[in-house]
């Protein structure tokens, strides 16, 4: 087999395009290749819009073939991994491993204990993704929030609500097997060749269903509504936990909690902080969420090509360091999709985005975030110090919305000019259950609504349309990502032994993927564990 790199094409060319193309590279007649595999797709916007494709083809006579072509440093021999290995059943430990948190890392690590033979209890605090849709709805559409079935509590984690972007800037052997198993479990299968690939709320919640049903016919214990409460430690070792439920209290014997909270389990941070379990407060990020029309971002990212039927709704990634020292970036752009309600406790009010698939929607929305370090905090005296701060500006957030669970937005021109808006102009925003017209400055810290100000004409130089009048900022984007971390030697534990801290909520990860992947790291450290207890 040969790969063959950076095969560029017109958008919308079909497989026989691509087919030609690949025999162009190789010199040779189409017919002399039988077989031909896309590896991965991505899109090059830089100069005119093209489609990049990297592919695996089969053709008579390879090594002849390479080295006629061994100065096209596009072509090279095929290298076939062995990918990644779970691993080796056990038998059914007596105590059987405890999961808490049903996010990507708690499924994922749940999955790995499964497929291992060591029934993993799994618990999560709130309910399962079909009530889950019921009772966000609900919120969206009349404010009523549910804090134990929320955009942030549920099976799938905050990502659940999301746009399910599945790309990461690291490399991992884990990777392809989570994109294989959500694929296998109902996901797209262009997420196994697209270079930033999505699966979008909808596609998440069958991959859910479909997850939890393999996950049970493995032995797994699933428990929703069932929330960590306390830990026994004896000695400097997890012994038990007390988790409750609508059944009432319950004490677990427990020898290892993999503990994949997410990063809104605020209550759980507090216990395990009580409890003595080692923690330090880390560098988040908060700001707002921009939304302008897709349509405008499409015309500035593919210009003559902005409309074709073969790109999908454009995207950006931007950043910038300002002159006030601090840096702001863009964060969870969601193409095609809309701003949501995503608090979880009351009277305090949080921004998220979340796409459907098609990305089809009328507004493209993403976080602009200004990074927040301990110092500015005082996270150096407090590890929960980030929580208090995310605490304070949801409650001004929730107050200046009317408290209601309307969210504070305001023009970006007024935004500017430190002046309330009296209304949309041709964006529309997508927030529900609305907005409330307003200057976000009597929300956000000083310097962080500064920093905002500060980068939005830079940004909108960077990519056109960006800062435009009438996009639109809602307040407040608060979540990005763990105000905490949960320190772990190379073991996996905490100090506490038998407490694998991991994912995003322990300060580990950040996103999907990267979570995901994680879990199953902290649930093979689990395997390694018990198989040692064995011997």
């Amino acid at each position: 087999m040969l790969k063959i790199d950076n095969l560029k094409l017109p958008p919308g060319a079909d497989a026989a395009a691509l087919a030609a193309e690949a025999a162009r590279q190789l010199k040779i007649k189409e017919k002399e290749i039988t077989s031909l595999r896309v590896l991965r797709r991505s899109i090059d916007a830089r100069e005119g819009v093209q489609m990049v494709y990297t592919v695996e083809v089969k053709v008579k006579e390879e090594e002849k073939l390479l080295k006629r072509l061994r100065g096209n440093k596009k072509v090279s021999p095929a290298k076939r991994s062995l990918g990644y290995l779970l691993p080796m059943p056990q038998s059914t430990p007596e105590v059987p491993p405890i999961v808490v948190g049903a996010g990507p890392a708690g499924l994922f690590a749940a999955f790995v204990l499964a497929k291992a033979g060591l029934k993993p209890i799994l618990l999560e605090r709130g309910r399962s993704v079909e009530r889950r849709t019921e009772d966000v709805e609900r919120f969206w559409s009349f404010g009523e929030l549910d804090t134990v079935s929320n955009v942030q509590f549920g099976e799938g984690g905050a990502g659940a609500f999301s746009d399910g972007k599945l790309n990461t800037g690291t490399k991992d052997i884990r990777h392809r097997f989570i994109l294989e198993q959500l694929v296998r479990n109902g996901a797209p299968e262009d997420i196994l060749i697209d270079a930033k690939p999505h699966v979008g709320t909808d596609y998440l919640h069958t991959v859910l269903k479909n997850l939890r049903a393999e996950l049970m016919a493995l032995g797994a214990d699933i428990r929703f509504e069932t929330k960590l409460t306390d830990l026994e430690i004896q000695d400097g070792t997890v012994t038990a936990i007390t988790a409750e439920s609508p059944d009432g209290t319950q004490r677990i014997p427990c020898r290892a909690l993999l503990l994949c909270p997410g990063h809104s389990a605020r209550d759980t941070f507090e216990m395990l902080c009580r409890r003595g379990v080692p923690m330090e407060a880390k560098p988040f990020a908060v700001g707002v969420r921009i939304e302008q029309r897709q349509e405008d971002c499409d015309a500035a990212q593919y210009k003559e090509y902005a409309g074709h039927p073969g790109l999908p709704a454009s995207t950006y990634s931007l950043s910038c360091h300002l002159e006030n020292g601090r840096s702001a970036f863009s964060f969870c752009v969601c193409p095609g999709g809309q701003v949501v309600a995503a608090a979880s406790e009351e009277g305090r009010l949080v921004t998220n985005g979340m796409s459907e698939f098609a990305r089809d929607k009328e507004n493209i929305n993403g976080a602009l975030l200004v990074n927040v370090t301990p110092e500015d905090y005082g996270g150096d005296k407090d590890p929960l110090a980030g929580i208090a701060f995310q605490r304070q500006i949801e409650e001004a957030a929730f107050i200046l919305g009317g408290k209601t669970y309307r969210a504070p937005a305001q023009r970006v021109e007024d935004f500017l000019q430190k002046r309330p808006s009296a209304g949309a102009g041709r964006v529309i925003p997508s927030y529900r259950p609305g907005v409330a017209w307003a200057n976000l400055w009597d929300c956000l810290p000083p310097f962080v609504a500064e920093t905002i100000a500060l980068a939005l004409p830079v940004l909108g130089g960077k990519l056109k349309g960006y800062d435009q009048p009438d996009a639109v900022l809602t307040a407040v984007e608060s979540r990005s990502s763990s105000p905490v971390r949960i320190p772990r030697d190379a073991r996996g534990q905490s100090a506490i032994h038998g407490l694998y801290p991991c994912g995003e909520g322990a300060g580990y990860a950040g996103g999907i993927l990267s979570a995901a992947a994680d879990g199953m790291r902290a649930a093979e450290k689990i395997c390694e564990y018990y198989k040692e207890e064995t011997l």
